[in-house]
C-alpha cells in the first residue's frame, strides 16, 4: 500500500519555489504561493513554535489578509495548515498587519498576515507573529529548517487544494480593538476644526483609518478609492500620488493628506500643500509627540535624528524591522525607557508602555501607520504650526530614494561588492571613479546594510539590495530638498549602467 505522505523540506521548498524570506515575511510570486507552498509555511511556523513550547495544543491563532485577489486564497490555505496542526484558527478579516498583531500580542496567540505591503499583486506574502511579537532572524532560520510531513492528497498536481475550503466567520474584535487602541489615547475631539484628505486606494486601513480621524474630530474628506490594487510605496511615492496630493490639497482645502500602503503599516502623511513628508522625518515627529527618549532606526533614515538633539540615545540597525525590534529590545533589556523605532519607509514601533497626561498606550513592537499619522496632526496643533511649519524645527537635512526594477538581488550584490574590494585607498578610488564627478571624494564608508557613502561635502549615496524584490534601492541625503532628489536622479542614470556594464 502506497504511502499517502510526503515529507517536505521548508529549505528546499524555498529554492524551489522562490518565496523566501525578505525584510517582511515569506514573499514570492502570486504563481508561486500555491496554497501547497502557503500550507506549508504556515504548518513549518506552527511546528517551530510547538518545538520551542510556545503553543499550546488547541491554541488560537490569530489569520488575516490585505486587499490584493490572491488574499482571501492563500488566507485559505494558513487556516487549513492551521487546522491540520490541531489548532483553531481566528479569520479576523481584512484588517492592517498592525491590528492582527496588536489582537495576537494581547491574547497572547500567534498572527498570521497575509500581505505582499507595498509590491504589486502579482506577487504576495506571509508575515508571521509570535504570541511575543514578530518572528526576527533567527526565528527565520528556525522556521527554515523544519521539516514536514505532509498528505499527497491534499493538493492538486498543480499545488492548489483538491477540495475547496472556506475561511471562518469573521471575528471583528481585532477591528475593533485597534481602532480603541486610538480613540482611548488621544484626547477626545482632538482633531476637531482639521480637514484631513484620506488617500483611500487599495490600502486595508481606508475603513478604520477614517472612522479613527473622525472619531477624534476631523472632518475627513474619503479620496481617489480603488477597487484595483494599487501599489502605493511610501519610501518612492509614484509621480502620479505626488501630483494627486497637490490637486487634492488644493482643491479641498486640507489641512493635511494621509493614507498607508496596501497593509496599513506604512503611512503617508502631507503638509498643506499635499508635499508627501519622508518617513524617516515623519518618524522623528512622532517620536518628539509621544516623549521618546530612545530611538532604534536603520541606518538608512534622515541623520536629523541625532542632529535635533531631542532624544538621549539613537541607535542605527539594518534595514528590516526584525533589526529594529532587536535593538529596542536589547535598549529594554538595558533600562531604557520610552523605548520606539522608526524605519524609513515611516513604519512606527513602540517598545515599551508611552504615557500622556495618564491616558498609557501600550507597546506594539510592530510597523504601524496610525500612531505617525496621528501624532503628526497632534504635533501640529499643539505647537500652533502647519504640518509644514513642523519640518523648520528639524535640522536641514533631507532624503529621497529610488529603486530600479527587475534589477536581480545577487546582480545588485555583485556590484556592490564590486566597489568594497581590497583596501580603503582601492575602495574609495572606485566608488570615485563611479560618483567622484558628480559628488566629490569620499570620506566614509558604513556596511552596515548595502554600501553607505558619505562625501566630503556630507552628502551620502546608499546603495542597497531590495529584501523584499528584485530592485536595487539608493537613497540620498543632502542639505536640502531639491538637492536630495537631484542626487537620486543622477544615481539612477548611473546605476542603469549597471545592468549592462
Amino acid at each position: 500500500m502506497q504511502d499517502d505522505h510526503e515529507t517536505l523540506s521548508i529549505a528546499e521548498l524555498m529554492e524551489r519555489s522562490g518565496v523566501k524570506f525578505g525584510t517582511s515575511g515569506a514573499r514570492g510570486l502570486v504563481e508561486a504561493m500555491t496554497d501547497r507552498v502557503c500550507y506549508a509555511y504556515t504548518r513549518a511556523f506552527l511546528q517551530y513554535l510547538q518545538g520551542l513550547g510556545q503553543l499550546k495544543p488547541s491554541s488560537r491563532v490569530a489569520v488575516a489578509g490585505d486587499l490584493r485577489p490572491s488574499t482571501p486564497r492563500i488566507m485559505a490555505a494558513v487556516c487549513l495548515a492551521v487546522r491540520d496542526s490541531g489548532l483553531h484558527p481566528v479569520n479576523c478579516g481584512f484588517v492592517p498587519s498592525p491590528a492582527v498583531a496588536l489582537y495576537g500580542l494581547q491574547r497572547t496567540i500567534p498572527a498570521i498576515m497575509v500581505t505582499g505591503s507595498h509590491i504589486p499583486d502579482d506577487r504576495n506574502g506571509i508575515k508571521f507573529n509570535k504570541a511575543s511579537g514578530e518572528i526576527l532572524k533567527a526565528d527565520e532560520e528556525g522556521i527554515k529548517q523544519q521539516a514536514l510531513s505532509v498528505s499527497r492528497e491534499r493538493f492538486g498536481p498543480d499545488g492548489m487544494v483538491s477540495e475547496q475550503t472556506d475561511l471562518p466567520v469573521t471575528d471583528e474584535e481585532a477591528r475593533l480593538t485597534y481602532r480603541e487602541r486610538y480613540l482611548d489615547f488621544f484626547p477626545k475631539q482632538c482633531l476637531a476644526g482639521r480637514r484631513i484628505g484620506l488617500y483611500e486606494h487599495s490600502s486595508v486601513a481606508r475603513g478604520l483609518l477614517g472612522e479613527i480621524l473622525a472619531g477624534l474630530g476631523a472632518e475627513v474628506v474619503k479620496l481617489g478609492r480603488s477597487e484595483v490594487f494599487v501599489p502605493v510605496d511610501t519610501e518612492a511615492v509614484r509621480p502620479e500620488d505626488r501630483v494627486l496630493a497637490r490637486q487634492w490639497a488644493a482643491e479641498h482645502r486640507l489641512d493635511a493628506l494621509v493614507s498607508t500602503d496596501g497593509d496599513g503599516d506604512r503611512p503617508l502623511i502631507s503638509d498643506e500643500h499635499g508635499e508627501w513628508l519622508r518617513g524617516d522625518v515623519a518618524g522623528i515627529l512622532c517620536a518628539r509627540h509621544l516623549g521618546a527618549r530612545y530611538l532604534a532606526t536603520p541606518v538608512s533614515c534622515n541623520s536629523a535624528a541625532e542632529k535635533c538633539g531631542w532624544f538621549e540615545g539613537v541607535e542605527r540597525t539594518r534595514i528590516g524591522s526584525p533589526y529594529v525590534i532587536a535593538a529596542m529590545t536589547a535598549a529594554l533589556a538595558d533600562g531604557q525607557r520610552g523605548v520606539v523605532g522608526y524605519e524609513a519607509n515611516g513604519g512606527f514601533l513602540t517598545g515599551d508602555p508611552l504615557e500622556m497626561e495618564g491616558r498609557v498606550l501600550p507597546a506594539l513592537p510592530t510597523r504601524d501607520a496610525a500612531i505617525v499619522i496621528l501624532s503628526v496632526l497632534m504635533l501640529s496643533i499643539e505647537q500652533g504650526v502647519s504640518v509644514s511649519g513642523l519640518l523648520q524645527s528639524l535640522p536641514a537635512r533631507f532624503t529621497a530614494s529610488d529603486r530600479l526594477k527587475a534589477f536581480p538581488g545577487e546582480l545588485s550584490r555583485q556590484r556592490i561588492a564590486a566597489l568594497t574590494q581590497g583596501g580603503k585607498e582601492e575602495c574609495f578610488g572606485a566608488i570615485e571613479a563611479l560618483f567622484g564627478d558628480r559628488f566629490g571624494k569620499v570620506s566614509n564608508l558604513d556596511q552596515t546594510d548595502g554600501l553607505r557613502i558619505t562625501f566630503g561635502s556630507e552628502e551620502v549615496v546608499h546603495l542597497r539590495p531590495s529584501g523584499n524584490a528584485p530592485e536595487l534601492r539608493c537613497y540620498t541625503e543632502a542639505d536640502s530638498d531639491a538637492r536630495a532628489g537631484e542626487m537620486t536622479e543622477i544615481c539612477m542614470k548611473i546605476l542603469e549602467g549597471w545592468r549592462n556594464p
